[in-house]
């Protein structure tokens, strides 16, 4: 049997650092190679290879896969949607040719298993808000869903034209307490648990009956994991999957806060962000997913703010 050697591209991001872990724990701390244009996450240190490296830099990425031996890459690095409105030019060049640099290098090298996050900002204003099937209207209005959805085409490109067994799903709004959310529009969720056990107040940029699509980090990183192991000829869909865990709003998020922490308040000042939320889904159907590769997710509203108020004042050492 092949010896998988993995590299994580966007290691220190908010995904990178998670994932990467889970894999090292899987195939061995020394088998999973962790790269990033930014200084090694704190969380990363000491537990296995770690390369500076810019994506965008073709001759670069080569010559460390071919150094690496790598036979897998799992490709993170992005710019997201809130940050991408302030800097759409940069946005779209980083994460289209990021993507081409892997693929042609994927086909030169025969990597035989490329990873690359699509998001539900694919979806626009014309999609359906309830539901949304994996096969519908979509027109994203901001430059991130635009590169996501062009991007989902070239990874169904390469499969068909290059055989690239190239592998994606659409990531909902990502919670966690071990490292920072990155610029997106769902920050909020992430934001208002800190703010919630440090300040007992927070002031949400969505209004609070925005309805979004929302996954808890232990249930992304089980579902990228469980896309990545399945046998070739389960995935049917080479564009890139709907996957979900919950969705609710920031109302019902701040409730289920205040089940743990009563004198909690929550105040509401939109942003630009909010029209961004608004031209999104408010629930996803991943049907398909269930049904190719046995997705299923773990956590709800509930389960999570339990689980992300407990290590966090672990974390911080903030009194009950």
């Amino acid at each position: 049997m092949l010896k998988e050697k993995i590299l994580v591209i966007g290691a220190s991001g908010q995904i990178g650092v998670e994932l990467t872990l889970a894999l090292r724990n899987i195939y061995g701390n020394n088998n999973v190679v962790a790269s990033d244009l930014r200084e090694q996450n704190p969380l990363l240190e000491g537990t296995g290879p770690y390369v500076s490296l810019d994506v965008m830099n073709k001759e670069m990425l080569h010559v460390q896969v071919i150094r690496q031996g790598i036979t897998q890459i799992y490709l993170l690095a992005a710019i997201l949607s809130a940050t991408g409105e302030k800097n759409p030019n940069l946005a779209w060049n980083l994460n289209m040719q990021g993507l081409l640099n892997v693929l042609d290098i994927a086909c030169e090298e025969q990597i035989h298993k490329i990873y690359w996050p699509s998001s539900i900002a694919v979806f626009g204003p014309t999609s359906p808000k309830v539901n949304c099937p994996q096969q519908t209207i979509i027109e994203p209005v901001t430059v991130y869903g635009i590169s996501k959805y062009a991007g989902e085409f070239w990874c169904n490109y390469y499969h068909k034209r290059y055989g690239v067994d190239v592998r994606s799903m659409r990531y909902p709004g990502l919670i966690s307490y071990k490292s920072a959310p990155g610029g997106g529009t769902t920050d909020y969720a992430i934001e208002i648990y800190h703010e919630a056990l440090e300040e007992k107040k927070y002031e949400c940029f969505l209004n609070p009956n925005t309805y979004l699509p929302m996954m808890y980090m232990p249930d992304a990183i089980k579902a990228t994991i469980q896309l990545m192991e399945a046998p070739a000829d389960k995935i049917t869909i080479r564009t890139s999957y709907n996957v979900s865990g919950m969705s609710f709003s920031p109302q019902e998020i701040a409730d289920s806060i205040k089940q743990h922490i009563p004198d909690f308040k929550i105040s509401y000042k939109p942003d630009y962000r909010q029209a961004i939320a608004d031209s999104w889904p408010q629930s996803i159907d991943d049907t398909i997913a269930r049904q190719d590769w046995g997705w299923k997710e773990k956590y709800n509203l509930k389960e999570m703010t339990a689980d992300m108020l407990k290590n966090l004042q672990l974390e911080s050492k903030i009194p009950e």
